[in-house]
């Protein structure tokens, strides 16, 4: 499961924070505890840690490291047990002058479960765990297949996850001795349909009812493909999600990873589309129904405090106070928030109308 676009902007805000803290030595600490995993195993280990930490020879380095594990330390008491998702933790001097003290300690629990068990001491804080999590997460079918071959799989943010293979009775191109070239042919053509319709059978069982699914990529050498795909051996619903086709020269893994690649422009189109289809809306109501809209901070502050607001339309370029103070008051009323990019037109007109609009649950005139 992925993650909201709220929690996708408090995580790079936090992110945002740590990344500007850079230890003099290695003596900024890290710590990922798993969903599932004992704190007081964490808290054990980071005991020891301490321990070793009076072997280093810096005295500065040494006081830094010791008293980061310390405030570590007592933090992570606080839990009684692991959040759910697990815990980020990070802690460190990060006064700005050399010899003076500002030991800081922050965490996190993630809006998705940590699946890494991490202690590290180094010169900056670990966060391409985290980075990844900011990461859009949506799930696409993916389709490799020839007239011999064939795999489906899923790909999840980088992750591609194969879901299974099958191989056609297709024969080879050459016939046995005294089969009529029409017979032969014949056979290969029905092997070829069966094999086909066994593919679109395991599409439809895969794909049809996935509810993250955000289309389906077909690949193959060829025109197999195409035969495929127009024939009538994937069903009018699945065949609906098939959102790109592409020539391949594999069918193996490697065709499943040649797939992702060739299809990088219609997958960063899609998270765009998905932008566009709300501000298209939005401007729709605009045009034919200015009641159901708003725009601008004064405004639509005064729609989201009378609980009118159904989706809260905020571009990236807002201030995060501003962003704060609304996404409270939204969470509070079960208001939808869309981060809007200025990657589009629309995002663009967005941030010049005001960096904040709604499409409302009821007509309000203004």
């Amino acid at each position: 499961m992925g993650i909201t676009d709220k929690q996708r902007h408090q995580l790079k805000k936090f992110i945002k924070e740590l990344e500007q803290y850079q230890g003099r030595h290695t003596e900024l600490v890290s710590v990922y505890v798993p969903a599932g995993y004992e704190m007081s195993k964490v808290i054990n280990h980071l005991s020891q840690e301490q321990g070793t930490a009076t072997n280093i020879k810096s005295t500065s380095t040494r006081k830094n490291v010791i008293d980061a594990l310390e405030r570590m330390i007592q933090h992570l008491r606080l839990f009684k047990q692991t959040p759910p998702n697990g815990l980020v933790a990070f802690s460190g001097n990060v006064a700005e002058r050399e010899g003076q003290s500002d030991v800081q300690v922050w965490s996190l629990e993630p809006p998705i479960p940590v699946n890494t068990r991490m202690y590290r001491c180094d010169k900056e804080f670990v966060l391409d765990i985290i980075r990844d999590m900011c990461e859009i997460k949506e799930t696409y079918g993916l389709v490799v297949m020839d007239r011999r071959d064939a795999r489906i799989a899923l790909l999840r943010g980088k992750s591609i996850i194969p879901l299974l293979k099958t191989h056609s009775e297709v024969p080879g191109k050459f016939k046995a001795g005294g089969q009529s070239a029409l017979r032969f042919e014949r056979q290969r053509e029905g092997a070829a349909k069966d094999h086909y319709k066994k593919i679109g059978d395991y599409m439809k069982e895969t794909f049809m009812d996935m509810k993250d699914l955000k289309g389906i990529l077909v690949g193959g050498p060829g025109p197999t493909k195409y035969e495929f795909i127009d024939g009538n051996f994937i069903t009018a619903d699945v065949k609906k999600k098939i959102i790109g086709i592409r020539d391949l020269s594999y069918t193996d893994e490697f065709g499943l990873q040649e797939l992702v690649d060739k299809s990088q422009d219609i997958l960063a189109n899609e998270a765009i589309a998905d932008e566009k289809k709300i501000m298209e809306k939005f401007f729709h109501l605009l045009a034919t129904n200015s009641g159901m809209v708003s725009y601008g901070i004064a405004h639509v502050r005064k729609n989201l405090e009378i609980g009118a607001v159904d989706t809260l339309l905020v571009s990236e370029e807002l201030d995060d106070k501003t962003l704060d103070e609304l996404e409270a008051t939204a969470d509070k009323l079960g208001t939808e928030v869309k981060m809007i990019s200025t990657e589009t037109r629309e995002g663009v007109q967005l941030r010049d109308i005001g960096k904040v609009a709604a499409i409302l649950r009821y007509e309000v005139k203004e």
